[in-house]
C-alpha cells in the first residue's frame, strides 16, 4: 500500500486542543431508530416491488482490479449525474445534527463528486451485493460519534435493498444491534470513544471536563461482546483531545492538559498511541474470535475556518479540495501516524495467530471534503440551541458514504 504524503504537523496550542470537539463528539442521547417502528418493517427490493431476495443468491458484484489502492485518489465531477443513494425522505436511519437536507442546506453540489483512485474506478456501492457478501455474517463497530456516524450511512445505503429490526438486548442507545433478517445479517454499534476503558475523573473538583484514561485496560463495553463477529470496524481519535490523566498498570503515570501537580505531561499522540495498540492486541488475541479487524483512519479535525470551533470556526466550503490542495497536518498527521504505526505492529502479532486486519486509511480522501459536514444544518437556523458549527462529523448522505464503498471492496479482497 503507497503511503500517505504527508507534511510536518502544524503547532497547535495546548489550551487550544484541550478543549477541541468537546460539544460536538458528547454522545447522542436519543435513539436513532425513534423515526420508525422496527416491528413494522418489511424487506424491499430495490424496485420497490416487495420482490425477496433469493436466499442462495451469488450475485455478482463489481470489483476493483487487483492491486489498485482504493485509498490514493482524488474527488471528481459526477459526469454521470448519478443522484445520492439515498435522501433524508428515503432513509429513516439519520440523525439529526447530520440530517442536512432536512435543516435546509441550500448548496447540494457536494453530493455531485465521487472518489476516483488513482489507478482505477471504485465502483458505486452496491447494496444488494454488500448484502450477499456478509450472508450469514456479523459486523461491530466500535468506537466515538463517528463510528456511529458510519454505522447510520451504511443503514442508509442498505435500505434500498432490506430495513433491519432492532434486536437490542439494552434499552441503552448507545449500543445498538440491528438484523437483516432475509440476508441473515446483524450489524451492531459499541460506543467506546477511547477503546480503553475510562471514566469522569474526581480530581477537577466535578466540572466533568477531565478522564481517567486506563491506557492499558481494553473496554469491557465492547471487547467481549465482538468475540463471535465475523468483522470488527474499530475507529477513535476525537475524544482524545480531551483533557486526561493517564494510568498504566493500575497506577497514574502521566496526563494531557490536566493541571495536576506533580502529573507530568504527555501528548495526545501518546495517548491515542497506547489505547489503540491495547485495543489491538486485545482483539487479536481475544479467545474465540477468528473474525477480520478492520482499523479506520482519523477523520480529520481540521476542517474548521474562520475561528476555533467554539470561536465562530465554520466549515461552508461548496466543493472538495483538489488533491494538491490540502494534505494531512498537524493533530490530524500526528493521530494518523499513531495509528497505522499500531496498525502495522498489531497486524505483524495477529498474522501469526491466525487473525485478519485490515487498514481502511480514509483519511487522505477526507482530507480533500471541508465542504460534507453539516455545519450550522444540523437544527433549524430559529432555534435555541447549544450547539457549535459540526465540522466534524458528516452530512447523510455525503462524503461518508464512500466509506461504505470501500469497505465493500475490502470484504470481497
Amino acid at each position: 500500500m503507497q503511503k500517505l504524503r504527508l507534511v510536518n504537523p502544524t503547532v497547535v496550542s495546548l489550551a487550544g486542543l484541550a478543549i477541541v470537539l468537546f460539544i460536538f463528539t458528547t454522545p447522542y442521547r436519543h435513539s436513532f431508530f425513534d423515526t420508525y417502528e422496527p416491528d413494522g418493517i418489511v424487506s424491499t427490493s430495490s424496485s420497490g416491488s416487495g420482490r425477496p431476495i433469493a436466499k442462495n443468491s451469488t450475485l455478482t458484484v463489481a470489483r476493483v482490479p487487483k492491486g489498485c489502492d482504493i485509498f490514493r485518489g482524488e474527488w471528481v465531477p459526477d459526469d454521470n449525474g448519478a443522484v445520492p443513494y439515498y435522501t433524508n425522505r428515503s432513509c429513516p436511519f439519520i440523525q439529526e445534527h447530520q440530517n442536512c437536507m432536512k435543516y435546509g442546506r441550500p448548496d447540494l453540489g457536494f453530493l455531485r463528486w465521487r472518489w476516483r483512485p488513482s489507478g482505477c474506478d471504485l465502483p458505486r456501492f452496491d447494496a444488494a451485493g454488500f448484502l450477499d457478501a456478509v450472508r450469514g455474517r456479523s459486523m461491530a463497530f466500535v468506537g466515538d460519534s463517528l463510528a456511529r456516524n458510519h454505522m447510520q450511512s451504511l443503514m442508509c445505503l442498505l435500505a434500498k435493498v432490506e430495513y433491519p429490526k432492532d434486536v437490542s438486548t439494552t434499552q441503552n442507545q448507545e449500543f445498538r444491534t440491528l438484523h437483516y433478517a432475509s440476508h441473515n445479517f446483524t450489524v451492531s454499534v459499541f460506543w467506546s470513544p477511547f477503546l480503553v476503558k475510562a471514566n469522569l475523573s474526581d480530581s477537577d473538583n466535578g466540572s466533568g471536563r477531565l478522564w481517567n484514561l486506563y491506557l492499558d485496560e481494553p473496554d469491557d463495553a465492547w471487547l467481549p461482546f465482538v468475540a463471535g463477529d465475523d468483522y470488527v470496524v474499530i475507529s477513535a481519535a476525537t475524544w482524545f483531545t480531551r483533557p486526561s490523566l493517564f494510568y498504566e498498570s493500575g497506577r497514574l503515570v502521566a496526563c494531557y492538559y490536566c493541571l495536576v501537580p506533580g502529573v507530568p505531561e504527555l501528548t495526545l499522540q501518546y495517548s491515542l498511541r497506547v489505547a489503540h495498540r491495547t485495543a489491538l492486541r486485545a482483539v487479536a488475541s481475544l479467545p474465540g474470535f477468528n473474525g477480520t479487524a478492520i482499523v479506520r483512519t482519523v477523520s480529520p479535525t481540521s476542517h474548521f475556518e474562520g475561528g476555533k470551533w467554539d470561536k465562530g470556526g465554520d466549515c461552508r466550503r461548496t466543493r472538495p479540495y483538489a488533491a494538491n490542495e490540502a494534505r494531512v497536518a498537524g493533530l490530524d498527521l500526528d493521530f494518523y501516524t499513531a495509528q497505522v504505526e499500531e496498525f502495522e505492529a498489531a497486524e505483524k502479532a495477529a498474522r501469526e495467530r491466525g487473525v485478519r486486519m485490515m487498514l481502511m486509511d480514509t483519511t487522505a480522501a477526507m482530507v480533500l471534503r471541508p465542504d460534507g459536514h453539516p455545519s450550522r444544518y444540523g437544527h433549524w437556523a430559529h432555534e435555541n440551541v447549544s450547539l457549535y458549527n459540526d465540522c466534524v462529523h458528516w452530512c447523510l448522505p455525503g462524503p461518508i458514504d464512500v466509506w461504505s464503498e470501500m469497505l465493500l471492496q475490502m470484504l470481497l479482497a
